[in-house]
């Protein structure tokens, strides 16, 4: 009779199955089979900001301070050739306002002084001078009988320039013991501005 463990029994069959699987390793035909492989331990994923084809975040920040320079630097340009256009055409009126007032003035402390000669060669534009004859001018001074007393003042004036003439208009008033004069001139030219208008009358 055969006893419960004789080979060939479900008992001897389960205990001399694979007797080398207990070891790292296992024989087999060749007599060695190499440690079992696993496979890589997959990457640590990067921060969202790490991401391929996306800037970090200071990267971000830097391109935004740089745009906001950028556009500052240009308001600040802008802004600057505007103060000098404003500078320059500041100067400019102020200068042509400046010369119209020193002519006006010049010409009425001449005709005051009963230069009245002078006054007619020197400042009255050759077109006026055709029109209003020196006699006339020194004759129509003289009927004012202005003396040292008078002095003038001017409350208006008006520059202007187009197509490189340059025009002033000074009206104002002189004013004399017991008696006021009004007056009112118009100088025009391009290098040096010329009487093409005057009035001197009595004020009303």
């Amino acid at each position: 009779m055969t006893s419960p463990q004789e080979a060939g029994s479900p008992q001897d069959q389960g205990s001399s199955q694979d007797p080398y699987q207990q070891g790292p390793y296992q024989q087999g035909a060749s007599g060695y089979t190499p440690p079992q492989q696993f496979p890589p331990m997959p990457a640590q994923q990067p921060a969202p900001f790490g991401l391929p084809g996306e800037p970090p975040l200071q990267r971000i920040r830097q391109r935004s301070r740089r745009r906001l320079w950028i556009i500052l630097g240009s308001i600040g340009g802008v802004l600057l050739l505007v103060i000098i256009g404003v500078v320059i055409l500041v100067n400019i009126v102020g200068s042509a306002t400046n010369q119209a007032r020193g002519l006006a003035d010049d010409f009425t402390k001449k005709v005051i002084a009963g230069d009245t000669s002078g006054a007619y060669d020197e400042y009255l534009d050759p077109a006026l001078q055709e029109q209003l004859s020196k006699e006339a001018f020194i004759s129509g001074v003289q009927s004012l009988e202005m003396d040292s007393s008078c002095q003038p003042s001017y409350n208006n004036l008006k520059v202007a320039t187009e197509n490189g003439v340059k025009s002033a208009e000074v009206v104002g008033q002189i004013s004399c013991t017991g008696k006021k004069v009004d007056l009112a001139y118009k100088f025009q030219g391009t290098d040096q501005l010329r009487m093409i208008n005057i009035k001197l009358r009595p004020a009303s």
